[in-house]
């Protein structure tokens, strides 16, 4: 199968508001030129979980770092749901688990440990609507990027572990009138969208099967099917697994390629909660 089709381009992004800035960034281009799936449905809204934490997202378009897991090369296509036309320049926001479940940020949480217990160890509750649960500044598997004119943009990573009683899956969000500042940092304005993408439940077990994933038998792994979340982001006939081919051409458990459509209602102000 071909590789990635990919050429190297120096390209100065968009710098919105901010006229000092004369960063310049060195992309790559997505393996699927544009979007896929053109069909206009608006992704359900979910939760952006616990383990969020903003002043460790990175604008970059590979957040492996130094985690060992399969190559995932994620491309995801971004459609204004309004117009069925592709969002150029919003910024895809992206966050996971490592191999065993662990965010970057929160590594001091047992990510074996159930949500609820851990704030009653914690002696904290959610009575105050948020709470900074981070206990480093570590940032592997965090990462942002904008679309590009077909609303397209890729990111490179590793296929996500699990934690406890959620199934595997990717933390996403789409931010409008962001601004790239003169010291290479970024400010996100409008967030439009907050969702969560899967695996089929056939592919992940058949991932989970390889090390370092097979490693990790503290906890059994949720499946989709009684996942809340997944069932959360099932509705309005928007499918929350990516379509998957493997890098080689052959198998899977070297490298995976993933694609989805996001649909968002540029309108719409994403709200952020805990689960």
């Amino acid at each position: 199968m071909q590789h990635k089709r990919i050429e190297k381009r120096a390209e100065a992004l968009t710098k919105r508001s901010n006229r000092l800035s004369s960063v310049t960034i060195t992309t790559e281009s997505p393996f699927y030129p544009r979007i896929q799936n053109e069909t206009c449905v608006l992704t359900p809204e979910t939760t952006t979980g616990p383990y969020i934490w903003s002043k460790s997202q990175t604008l970059r378009q590979d957040m492996t770092e130094d985690q060992p897991g399969i190559p995932l090369i994620l491309d995801i296509g971004v459609i204004d749901v309004n117009t069925c036309e592709p969002m150029r320049n919003v910024l895809v926001d992206l966050w996971h688990c490592n191999a065993t479940g662990s965010y970057s940020s929160f590594t001091g949480r047992d990510p074996n440990t159930p949500f609820e217990q851990l704030l009653e160890e914690l002696g904290l509750d959610l009575s105050g609507g948020s709470l900074d649960l981070h206990t480093d500044d570590t940032t592997f598997l965090r990462g942002m990027w904008p679309t590009d004119a077909n609303g397209m943009m890729q990111m490179k990573t590793i296929v996500p572990g699990y934690y406890v009683e959620r199934a595997i899956h990717i933390h996403v969000q789409i931010h409008q009138n962001w601004v790239l500042q003169a010291n290479g940092t970024v400010k996100t304005g409008t967030t439009a969208e907050t969702g969560q993408i899967f695996l089929a439940e056939d592919l992940s077990k058949y991932l989970m099967s390889y090390q370092p994933y097979f490693g990790h038998t503290e906890i059994e792994r949720t499946t989709n099917d009684v996942d809340s979340i997944y069932l959360e982001a099932s509705v309005n006939g928007w499918y929350p697994e990516l379509a998957v081919i493997p890098i080689d051409g052959e198998e899977y458990s070297k490298g995976i390629i993933g694609y989805i459509t996001i649909g968002v209602d540029p309108s719409r102000t994403a709200a952020s909660s805990f689960n």
